[in-house]
């Protein structure tokens, strides 16, 4: 393995435990319904929390690594070559589809979390009833493991186009079919004598030999 590919995946893979490690930690330091306070029937009193800025860490870090990968990997429809096996550029596309349908979601639930976590002193009415909301349990959990998987599928399919491009260079550096078929050409013989023969009559030759 090449030592930019081994970077890549080290540089890539850190970010992407990085981004659910915060994840996970937004999770365990969100604001719980017990937690929020109620002076009056409309205020809601939240406790600070670092889950804002453990959730926006992790969807910068997730981000990140997307885009180190994706750069690294380059267009992935243009690195499909003949001596490529069709089932390994198949495989490869649909890990690089569904990483980014994970970073996206994500992406989205670590934003959306981290800025619904921080609705200080702003309430709700609902039937005529006055409510705090906090963020659902599982958001940032969900986002950490959606962050998992969307580096790992990364990494997995930049190996395999990497791995595709190094044999596709060892077979001459050119993606272009190599024509088959069958030499023709003439068949060489040795050069012959193209003089007509000469007939002598029977008599003359043995007047020669007599002789």
């Amino acid at each position: 393995m090449e030592r930019k590919v081994v970077v890549v995946c080290c540089v890539v893979g850190f970010l992407g435990l990085l981004s659910a490690a915060t994840g996970f930690a937004a999770e365990a330091t969100r604001i719980k319904g017990d937690q929020v306070k109620f002076p009056s029937p409309d205020v809601c009193v939240y406790p600070r929390s670092p889950a804002l800025g453990l959730g926006l860490t992790a969807a910068v870090t997730l981000m990140i690594a997307q885009v180190i990968v994706n750069v690294a990997t380059g267009c992935i429809c243009c690195r499909r070559g003949p001596h490529q096996a069709n089932s390994n550029w198949k495989l490869a596309l649909v890990c690089f589809i569904v990483s980014w349908f994970t970073f996206v979601v994500a992406f989205l639930l670590l934003l959306t979390g981290a800025t619904l976590n921080d609705q200080h002193g702003e309430e709700n009415m609902y039937f005529n009833y006055y409510y705090c909301y906090v963020v659902k349990p599982g958001v940032f959990a969900g986002a950490a493991i959606l962050s998992l998987a969307s580096v790992t599928l990364g990494l997995i399919y930049y190996v395999m186009l990497t791995s595709t491009k190094n044999v596709i260079d060892a077979w001459g550096g050119s993606s272009a079919p190599v024509p088959g078929g069958i030499a023709m050409g003439q068949p060489q013989f040795p050069a012959q004598n193209t003089e007509a023969p000469v007939f002598v009559h029977e008599d003359t030759y043995m007047r020669r030999q007599l002789a």
